[in-house]
């Protein structure tokens, strides 16, 4: 058993390296997803999280509604505590993941 434990922290010290290693453009989200070790069921409820802000979105844009603050609190509110919300935003611009959507959040955030 300590020698299957030994085996895990020496991969994740190899995957640590190669993170590091390779170039990030246009994967920046998939690398927020590895770095803070998010596994698939997080990445889908992600996924379907945005699924549906894009959604209300778009519904709040049909009707002239200008002010997408909202849809930015539900984000924060929603999103793993594991991620930042401002580099997934960013994230997921620079990779195109709902970019309208993170486009309208990326107003909201404060410097």
């Amino acid at each position: 058993m300590d020698h299957l434990l030994t085996r895990i922290e020496k991969l994740e010290y190899h995957q640590t390296l190669l993170m590091k290693m390779i170039r990030s453009a246009g994967f920046e989200f998939d690398r927020l997803v590895i770095t803070h070790n998010l596994g698939q069921p997080e990445v889908e409820e992600f996924l379907i999280m945005c699924e549906e802000l894009n959604k209300e979105m778009l519904e709040q844009k049909a009707e002239k509604f200008i002010f997408y603050a909202p849809l930015f609190v539900q984000f924060k509110r929603r999103l793993t505590p594991k991620l930042d919300h401002r580099e997934v935003i960013e994230a997921c611009l620079k990779q195109r993941i709902f970019p309208e959507l993170m486009d309208k959040l990326k107003r909201n955030i404060e410097d």
